[in-house]
């Protein structure tokens, strides 16, 4: 295995226990919406029909909650401390969609190091990170526990 650039973000064994990162946010907009629908075919009213969705609990539109996990990994990817040193994304854990995301809302995801485990016939270690994500007003949106494959420093 050819050792990566040291722009890079960071090697197994730089992380610890405890360790927080909170990412910068995104705004969800129906381009959105509408370009997940169309890669996923999940098409519900729910989240592609104004008018239907004005009948139901929520009165408007929601998010589709993959799309904003997938929002949530993208926006630790983009913080930088792991582009390019994780080999795997092995595992989502009990991860709870807590309450709805609308058209518009600015999400950002609260990252911590909840445990890590060396792998040396690997040269890596997993790690597994607890994750909560939370809109513009503070509210958790979605949480749980993603298990990365992280490499280890060359």
């Amino acid at each position: 295995m050819s050792p990566l650039p040291s722009s890079q973000g960071m090697y197994f064994e730089e992380f610890q226990p405890g360790q927080r990162i909170v990412t910068a946010g995104r705004t969800v907009g129906e381009s959105d919406v509408l370009a997940f629908a169309g890669l996923s075919g999940d098409f519900n009213p729910i989240h592609t029909d104004a008018e239907f969705s004005k009948s139901t609990p929520y009165g408007q539109r929601i998010v589709h909650g993959l799309l904003c996990l997938s929002i949530a990994v993208g926006l630790t990817m983009r913080s930088g401390f792991l582009g390019g040193t994780v080999l795997a994304f092995r595992e989502i854990g009990d991860w709870k969609f807590v309450k709805p995301v609308f058209l518009g809302d600015t999400l950002h995801a609260e990252v911590e190091v909840a445990e890590t485990k060396a792998l040396p016939r690997l040269h890596a270690g997993t790690m597994m990170l607890a994750v909560t994500v939370k809109n513009q007003h503070g509210e958790t949106t979605m949480k749980g526990n993603w298990t990365a494959l992280v490499a280890s420093t060359p």
